[in-house]
């Protein structure tokens, strides 16, 4: 079974904020251990999800605490991610930033652990942080964009407008994610 993965499948399970998916592997267990695919075109696409991807990354964290976010980049570089925590564990959080949408500036937070294995599929026009839950957790991103530094934009962890109850107090976090200003909606869609 660990030719091409015959018989494992990737899981998806929409969640409470549309064209957001958790994303579980069907794990094809025995005495050594299991394999699984974590992903797949052709599912992806059967399920309407973006297939493009550019660009993997990486995020290291060395103390529990750490908080990361809230970031989004803009047209026409708005991305699709697919997060997955490799060591450790996360308080992975989303937001709805599509003014059209019934969820609009609803947030949803999910933990992704290095055990669980689920991955968050997490569509354009979504912002996306994390806080980490332990020490020395390392996160994977999948991207279908390239990082454009001119359409990346972020907001407070801790902006009001959407009063997202992180479970831990933040312990470490960089002068540019501290620094961001509160949301705005101009600013959301690059027309500033």
């Amino acid at each position: 079974a660990d030719s091409g993965g015959e018989g494992s499948v990737v899981i998806f399970q929409e969640t409470a904020l549309k064209g957001a998916f958790i994303i579980e592997m069907d794990r094809l267990q025995d005495e050594r251990g299991f394999f699984a695919r974590s992903y797949c075109v052709k599912e992806f696409a059967a399920n309407g999800l973006d297939t493009r991807l550019v660009q993997c990354n990486v995020s290291y964290n060395r103390l529990r605490g750490t908080l990361r976010g809230m970031h989004y980049q803009v047209a026409p570089a708005a991305e699709t991610r697919v997060v997955r925590c490799t060591r450790g564990a996360i308080y992975d959080v989303i937001v709805d930033l599509r003014p059209e949408a019934p969820t609009y500036k609803k947030f949803l937070s999910v933990v992704l652990t290095a055990d669980n294995r689920r991955m968050l599929y997490i569509p354009q026009r979504f912002a996306h942080g994390f806080l980490t839950l332990s020490d020395d957790t390392e996160i994977l991103y999948q991207m279908s964009e390239f990082y454009t530094p001119g359409c990346a934009r972020g907001f407070r962890w801790n902006d009001q407008n959407f009063q997202i109850s992180w479970p831990e107090k933040v312990q470490v976090i960089s002068e540019k994610d501290s620094s961001y200003p509160d949301y705005s909606d101009r600013e959301c869609h690059g027309t500033e």
